[in-house]
């Protein structure tokens, strides 16, 4: 088609092939008959075919007439689809979500979340990846997360943050550990055992939080091995490597010859929160923002 023609051309070709009367194609358009004429003339001339045979008594499409009326019904579907699309967008119900999170948001909080979007967002695609906290602030203030899950006091003032979930702390002890749950009543009874931390480096508050939960019972634990993954803590529990103090949510979603025996009696608790960058413009933010708070 030549690049003369434009929508305006095909609305009114199309309105002309479905009604096939010129008065009442006119009256749709809201232009007069002459108008319409015009129109469809200068586009058969631009075209160099005919597209309706006006030789009968009523107008019909002619061969040509018939196959570009397919394409131009295909042409304004397509508009609409993508118009649709746009306001989707738009909206925040079409687009993709960039999650980090830690292993604890993954046992309830997350899939949560990602069950609540398929269900009011389905056009929402989601990337997920678990991160430390220090990797996720980065990111997030890099505009390559738009959500975060971690365990961190406070963000950068760039930042928000909002508290998800608070949760207990558990010893983790591996499996064939003589200490019975019955008998386990004060962490300061592990006091002698080498300890297995979340790094430090990845959080300084968080492991001072740990810390300071033997420091209560009158003892400094001995940190003998660090990891930002709960499943490597875990796995060097299991294989005898020390014992670890972990939120108690972790106990679930794993299957390893571990035990956890949760921490009573203390003050200190866990929180995990979710963090997003206050100049994120990806519509689809609120959204999983307000889903959080449902």
């Amino acid at each position: 088609m030549g690049y003369q023609i434009d929508l305006r051309h095909l609305k009114y070709f199309q309105v002309l092939a479905e009604e096939l009367k010129f008065r009442t194609a006119a009256e749709k358009l809201f232009i007069s008959q002459p108008g319409l004429t015009r129109q469809i003339q200068q586009m058969e001339e631009i075209l160099k075919v005919s597209l309706f045979d006006r030789s009968k008594r009523k107008v019909e499409l002619t061969e040509a007439g018939r196959y570009l009326k397919g394409e131009v019904d295909f042409i304004f579907n397509h508009l609409d689809m993508v118009k649709t699309r746009l306001e989707n967008i738009q909206e925040g119900k079409e687009a993709e979500l960039r999650i980090g999170f830690l292993g604890s948001a993954a046992q309830k909080i997350l899939p949560e979340l990602l069950l609540k979007l398929n269900k009011d967002y389905p056009g929402i695609q989601t990337s997920l990846e678990e991160l430390s906290n220090k990797m996720q602030l980065e990111l997030v203030d890099k505009g390559k997360l738009d959500l975060g899950f971690v365990r961190l006091p406070r963000v950068p003032e760039t930042m928000e943050r909002k508290l998800v979930l608070t949760d207990s702390f558990s010893v983790v002890l591996p499996k064939n550990y003589p200490l019975k749950e019955a008998d386990f009543s004060n962490i300061a009874q592990l006091s002698n055992e080498p300890f297995i931390f979340f790094s430090s480096d990845d959080s300084p508050i968080y492991f001072e939080l740990i810390m300071s939960i033997c420091e209560d019972q009158g003892f400094r634990p001995k940190v003998f091995h660090r990891s930002v993954h709960a499943l490597t803590i875990f796995k060097l529990v299991e294989e005898g490597f020390g014992v670890a103090i972990v939120p108690s949510s972790l106990k679930y979603g794993y299957s390893l010859d571990v035990k956890f025996y949760e921490i009573k009696g203390i003050r200190q608790q866990s929180e995990l929160s979710v963090i997003w960058k206050k100049t994120n413009r990806n519509p689809v933010l609120k959204n999983a923002i307000a889903l959080l708070n449902t």
